[in-house]
């Protein structure tokens, strides 16, 4: 027990190398003196370890400029540190805690309507930061690293059907069809897309690596080549450099060209990101088992400890892929189908049928009359 009580206030005693160290909390709240104590027996150690001179002082926003300078930020922290660094800029590091956190939540919900699960990106990327900071040697502890985040509700994700692809397709700008196709026939993730490279193409095995992805998992994944896809990188083959460019050039956004697709589709509204959804349902509904799809996909392997251990074969990978190509052949034939006979229901009804002469017609409509 290293709290004691004294006049209603609880004061921290610990003991290091024989000798006793006392401080006053000033406070009596017990949850309150118990994290003021950690902080005390923490600088105690770093002290006697001869650590560098916290420094708690700090405002967020010079944290936030060596955390940068250093090269330890993403892109997804660069992202939410938008929305992060003018309500934290000018806070103390030592002062922020978890109220900051809670009224920070509270104050996002107030100016726009956003999920939890938007705000718990945001506070994922604060933690990080602190927790970069107790590496360099800033703080002692995060102040942050058992915040409570909210839970996550599921949300439907949109599945674009064969009808509605082939309504997009044409729509699209002739830059952004071949990364259409190749989110629909592969589920790469938009930017493991733009920065794929035609030396990563195994054309006579009919293969392609992903060397560029957001998860581990997802690095140097192959992935069999629909009939689709080989014909469309056959056809645009290259010895070298990016496969999909605009005018040669790099693509990084294509938000725009996608908008305007699906605008003059007039098909629902949709994320280009859908389409890795769609393709991983296509998967489901063709018959292909759950740990086909991840590592078709490159998910991470969950929560389950033996999923770690789980490794496929190249065969039951390209068994996958024949069961979509089968599953969209079925699709397109009965949309085919469909379709005759919408148009022969038509002709039925605003033709006469065969063998039906002009005075029949016309007696038929005189029968009518009369019968009226």
């Amino acid at each position: 027990m290293s709290l004691w009580k004294r006049n209603s206030v609880y004061e921290s005693h610990v003991w290091m190398d024989g000798v006793r160290y006392r401080k006053a909390t000033g406070t009596a709240n017990r949850r309150l003196a118990e994290q003021i104590d950690r902080r005390f027996k923490d600088d105690l150690v770093a002290r006697r370890n001869q650590i560098s001179d916290f420094r708690p002082e700090m405002k967020f926003g010079e944290l936030v400029a060596q955390f940068i300078a250093s090269g330890s930020a993403k892109a997804w922290h660069l992202d939410r540190l938008k929305v992060l660094l003018p309500y934290f800029a000018d806070m103390a590091i030592g002062h922020i805690g978890r109220g900051n956190a809670r009224q920070y939540r509270l104050d996002r919900h107030r100016q726009k309507k956003l999920t939890d699960t938007t705000i718990n990106r945001d506070l994922e990327c604060l933690r990080h930061i602190f927790f970069w900071a107790v590496d360099e040697g800033i703080l002692a502890a995060s102040p942050l690293a058992r915040i409570p985040l909210e839970r996550e509700r599921k949300r439907k994700r949109p599945v674009i059907s064969v009808e509605e692809e082939q309504l997009l397709l044409p729509e699209a700008a002739p830059h952004l069809q071949p990364i259409i196709i190749a989110a629909l026939d592969t589920g790469m993730r938009r930017g493991e897309i733009l920065n794929q490279l035609w030396q990563d193409v195994d054309f006579p095995r009919r293969l392609l690596f992903v060397t560029h992805s957001k998860t581990p998992e997802g690095e140097s994944r192959e992935i069999p080549l629909t009939g689709r896809m080989f014909d469309l990188l056959s056809a645009n083959r290259k010895q070298s450099g990016l496969i999909f460019t605009f005018k040669d050039k790099p693509l990084h956004r294509i938000k725009t060209a996608w908008k305007g697709a699906i605008r003059r589709s007039k098909i629902r509204p949709f994320r280009f990101h859908d389409l890795r959804h769609s393709f991983n349902c296509r998967l489901l509904e063709a018959g292909v088992m759950q740990e086909v799809r991840k590592t078709l996909m490159g998910h991470s392997s969950g929560e389950d400890v033996h999923s770690t251990y789980v490794h496929i074969e190249l065969p039951a990978k390209r068994e996958a892929i024949r069961k979509l190509e089968v599953w969209l052949a079925a699709q397109n034939n009965l949309e085919q189908n469909q379709t005759q006979n919408k148009e022969e229901v038509v002709d039925d009804a605003g033709k006469p049928r065969a063998g039906d002469t002009d005075d029949s017609v016309e007696r038929a409509h005189g029968d009518s009359g009369s019968a009226a």
